[in-house]
């Protein structure tokens, strides 16, 4: 167990933490959707949904970790605000996007922000005993079903005409249904799982060369053009540390292409001059414009965790790039350990392009922590 996983772990818990859990929750008991260089909070912002879906899955987690106490007003905040300002009246559905001052300016529902609400179901259900969490997830699921599903599988971006469709949104619909599936032992979110697992493998993947598409036609043909040849590497490694979790609960043969993933994801990815991953590459071109956001990284380091725990390999040394990746978040993009903010994205030359830190990065910075805690807790006990 390294240094550098126990400082980020301390960060979350004394620092980032308390710091959004406070300083970044309005007067209705909502997230901001971003903080200013100086600390304040942008009280100008749009406020998206998905945001205050995955703040309700940080503030259940904390509360899971022991990172805080006051978990569950704040998580019972931010669903009341939901209910409240984010629900279309003509539709019954959740919308996209507030203004500043809490009005509907986008009454679509995005497939992206249901996986959200469902990942928030799940972990409200299993931290608080929240029932009706429960209640919202199977009504949810039963909404989506039949309203967004789609031939020849999956589920549309929305209810709204797209040009194209993403395996980003059903990655994120394949990690609420085995958070659920984990929280509740129902099946009937492993078998929504294996829907994905099977789009994952006939669609998604490019088994020749060993790597994820992003963008697809509505049949699920890869796009041509630009779109169609990025790859990202943050969300190979997230895939490679949730088919890990399908494989606990379906001993899925998912080894090869784990391993396929993790280390192209490298190969492709990794900037040799900083040794960061790239927001994403041309895969036809091999070019990319250099830029390098926070949350890959965290991607990486879960990644590396799942594999160390999961894998038979003895040549390669996992663990090393979970410290690593962790040592990176810490120079690269947590530059100050007193406060709460953090860096989003870096340019070519790690020049900051942002100097605002979006709390939508907070999820996939505490997802990371969550990760890390089985093994400090391990770590501790044997010492």
């Amino acid at each position: 167990m390294t240094n550098n996983l126990y400082e980020y772990v301390d960060w979350l818990k004394q620092v980032a933490i308390p710091y959004w859990s406070t300083s970044c929750i309005d007067d209705k008991g909502a997230s901001f959707e971003k903080i200013l260089s100086d600390g304040r909070p942008d009280y100008e912002s749009n406020r998206r949904v998905r945001v205050q879906t995955r703040q309700m899955f940080v503030f259940s987690a904390a509360q899971k970790m022991g990172w805080i106490t006051n978990g569950f007003p704040l998580v019972a905040k931010l669903d009341q605000y939901i209910i409240k300002h984010a629900i279309n009246p003509n539709t019954n559905q959740h919308v996209h996007l507030l203004n500043h001052e809490h009005q509907i300016i986008n009454a679509h529902q995005d497939l992206y922000d249901v996986a959200f609400l469902l990942l928030a179901y799940g972990w409200r259900y299993h931290v608080f005993n929240d029932l009706n969490a429960l209640n919202s997830a199977n009504e949810l699921l039963n909404q989506i079903d039949n309203q967004l599903k789609e031939h020849p599988g999956g589920w549309r971006e929305g209810d709204y005409q797209s040009e194209y469709r993403r395996q980003n949104p059903h990655m994120h619909l394949f990690e609420a249904f085995l958070t659920l599936y984990k929280f509740t032992n129902n099946a009937k979110w492993l078998a929504k799982a294996g829907e994905i697992f099977c789009l994952f493998e006939t669609c998604f993947v490019d088994h020749k060369q060993g790597v994820l598409f992003e963008y697809f036609s509505n049949d699920w043909k890869r796009l041509t053009g630009e779109k169609g040849n990025i790859i990202e590497p943050g969300h190979m490694m997230e895939w490679v540390w949730l088919l890990r979790q399908y494989q606990k609960y379906t001993q899925a043969p998912v080894d090869k292409i784990c391993d396929t993933f993790y280390h192209n994801a490298l190969k492709f990815g990794l900037d040799p001059r900083n040794e960061l991953l790239l927001d994403e590459i041309n895969i036809e071109t091999n070019t990319s414009s250099g830029t390098k956001r926070c949350w890959p990284m965290t991607e990486w380091l879960k990644a590396s965790l799942a594999q160390a725990e999961y894998t038979r390999c003895t040549d390669y040394n996992y663990l090393k790039d979970a410290d690593f990746a962790a040592k990176g978040l810490l120079t690269h993009f947590i530059r100050s350990k007193e406060q709460g903010g953090y860096i989003d994205q870096l340019d070519i030359d790690n020049h900051i392009i942002n100097h605002s830190a979006p709390a939508s990065t907070l999820y996939h910075l505490v997802m990371a922590g969550v990760e890390i805690a089985p093994l400090i807790k391990e770590f501790t006990n044997a010492s």
